[in-house]
């Protein structure tokens, strides 16, 4: 087996700072460890990819160190079952259908924003 390369070993690095700066917050080493493996079939010759990953990585690792992070959560494309956030119905049952049409960030927690005043 050959050497790593220099861009291995970074992203190693990043790999095992991410995992002690999430040590403590609800949610972080198990969505770092998802991170990776998702990445982790990329081709070795994919290397924009890869650098972009890691750029990505050391700006997540920057808020996982500042003091304002508390948990690690992510974003879910919509249409993606969303489970854990449903509430008390059974997977795989729509969810409860409210009162009226929604645009697509309010699923997410975005804020309302006032239609009128423009």
């Amino acid at each position: 087996m050959s050497r790593p390369s220099r861009l291995q070993r970074q992203v190693l690095s990043l790999y095992r700072e991410l995992l002690r700066a999430g040590r403590g917050k609800p949610g972080a080493e198990a969505r770092v460890r998802a991170e990776f493996r998702q990445h982790a079939s990329l081709p070795r010759s994919d290397v924009l990819r890869i650098e972009y990953l890691y750029r990505r990585g050391r700006r997540q690792l920057q808020l996982l160190r500042s003091g304002h992070a508390k948990a690690i959560g992510a974003f879910v494309r919509l249409g993606e079952p969303i489970e854990e956030t449903r509430g008390a119905g059974t997977p795989g049952t729509p969810p409860d259908v409210d009162d009226g049409p929604r645009r697509p960030l309010d699923s997410m927690g975005a804020p309302e924003t006032p239609s009128e005043g423009r």
